[in-house]
């Protein structure tokens, strides 16, 4: 197993060991069928990406669940780094939440990595009874062997940022992370260091408002989030919230890799910032607004004035690169945050979008760009949708890139992919210098799947990579 040692438990010991790990030579990302008109479940594609392969750029296996509709969204381990010194843990399970259904699928893929297997299925009624929680999305390994999920509602379908802990030996949910007191509004993704004695929780909205595409009154009338709940690890209770302002809407949630740094990143999806939290003088945690991606004046879209809508973000290993996706601009990010109060834009790429030239949407003003950008073309294939889920390899070299958000969003905002599918591309990357380039050699069409256009979604490695893993 990658990273493995004889006296040791999964994963690395630190990030930049891990950054000396072998090359990524499998992936593993959710494949989603919800809202394409194809009446069939959701899978777990296992993709080939080792260039001496025959089989290279190509999916191996396909793992389907046993229900149509669940909406497979985002994934984690049973273990990983964080138990890095417990020999006695391995990373042998993939945990599948799934954000509309609300099951939680266990993935058996230790006994064929390259043809991974279902293990067990944790019913939605089973985190409803034992939780009162439903919409599971985030799911993090624990230093104590544990599985902790954040969610975004209750079952009504309420927005709710509840947690709750899953058993790593039998998957059986132990009921809620959090020890009384106040719960926020909403939930979404977290971060946790126990170092620091913290955990950081983001917010999306309610899923009843979200779950069938964005309504714009929805923000007005308070149906989205705008906050970092920050949370006492030990006692398990929302102990700060961090307004980061209406229409905010903060997604990702990323701490520097280094665990003895009490600071970090969010991605905030309608405002178009990226906002750096840190831990101050008294102990207080504290959020600064960095970078601002400034909305364009258009005609031929939803609103009048276009926002980014950062979707991801990712920190490199060694602490040193900060990238995000603007899914609606088109454009993926890659910043040098040596000076965390002021990063630096090094790289930039444009992967479809919708703003390309050709396209329905005419920009009248734009403080970024001088003119529409090219449609982005790989291997004759006009990329459809817009750069969403990313993941950058252990040695900071490659960054994989797949365009599909949310079914329902991808519906709305790209019609296109409904029929066309969505694709998983990768990008070069310059890990001294910074920038970033299409590999014109990679593209896997998921257009083209058996079953019929599916939406791909985030990717993982078996050997974890710099979203899954934490280091304590």
């Amino acid at each position: 197993m990658a990273g493995k040692c004889g006296a040791c438990g999964p994963g690395y010991a630190s990030p930049l060991e891990a950054m000396k790990g072998p090359r990524e030579r499998l992936l593993y990302l959710p494949c989603i069928y919800r809202n394409t008109g194809i009446g069939i479940p959701d899978f777990l594609a296992t993709v080939d990406v080792d260039p001496q392969s025959p089989r290279y750029c190509q999916v191996l296996h396909r793992l389907p669940m046993p229900h149509v509709g669940d909406e497979l969204h985002h994934s984690g381990w049973n273990a990983c780094s964080s138990c890095h010194g417990d020999a006695s843990k391995s990373r042998d399970f993939l945990i599948l939440p799934s954000l509309i259904s609300s099951r939680i699928y266990i993935v058996d893929v230790a006994t064929d990595p390259r043809a991974p297997r279902l293990h067990k299925v944790v019913e939605a009624e089973e985190l409803s009874r034992k939780a009162a929680a439903a919409f599971p999305h985030t799911s993090h390994c624990l230093g104590s062997g544990e599985i902790l999920i954040s969610c975004l509602g209750d079952p009504q379908g309420r927005g709710k940022g509840t947690f709750v802990l899953l058993d790593g030996e039998t998957f059986e949910v132990k009921g809620n992370w959090e020890k009384g007191g106040k719960i926020p509004s909403f939930g979404y993704d977290f971060w946790y260091q126990p170092r620091h004695n913290v955990l950081l929780s983001s917010e999306w909205g309610e899923p009843r408002a979200l779950a069938q595409g964005f309504q714009p009154g929805h923000v007005q009338q308070g149906l989205y989030g705008r906050r970092i709940n920050v949370w006492d690890w030990s006692e398990r209770r929302l102990i700060q919230e961090l307004d980061l302002g209406s229409g905010s809407i903060p997604l990702e949630i990323r701490f520097l890799h280094d665990p003895k740094a009490a600071l970090g990143f969010v991605g905030c999806a309608l405002s178009g910032e990226i906002w750096k939290f840190q831990k101050n003088s008294e102990g207080k945690w504290e959020a600064e607004k960095v970078i601002v991606v400034p909305s364009k004046k258009v005609q031929g879209w939803l609103l009048p004035e276009m926002p980014g809508l950062i979707t991801d973000i990712l920190i490199s290993l060694d602490d040193k690169f900060l990238y995000f996706s603007n899914w609606i601009h088109g454009d993926v990010r890659q910043y040098d945050i040596s000076d965390p109060r002021h990063p630096k834009l090094v790289g930039q790429v444009f992967l479809g979008g919708s703003i390309c030239k050709g396209g329905a949407v005419t920009v009248l003003e734009d403080q970024e760009l001088q003119e529409q950008p090219e449609p982005c073309v790989i291997q004759g294939k006009r990329i459809p949708g817009g750069p969403q889920m990313l993941q950058l390899s252990l040695d900071g070299r490659r960054l994989y890139v797949t365009t599909s958000l949310f079914s329902a969003w991808d519906r709305q905002f790209y019609p296109e992919m409904m029929t066309e599918g969505s694709v998983l591309l990768q990008l070069d990357v310059d890990p001294e210098r910074g920038g970033l380039s299409p590999n014109p050699k990679f593209l896997l069409d998921f257009g083209k799947e058996p079953g019929g256009p599916c939406l791909a979604h985030e990717v993982r490695y078996p050997g974890g990579d710099c979203t899954s893993d934490i280091w304590v």
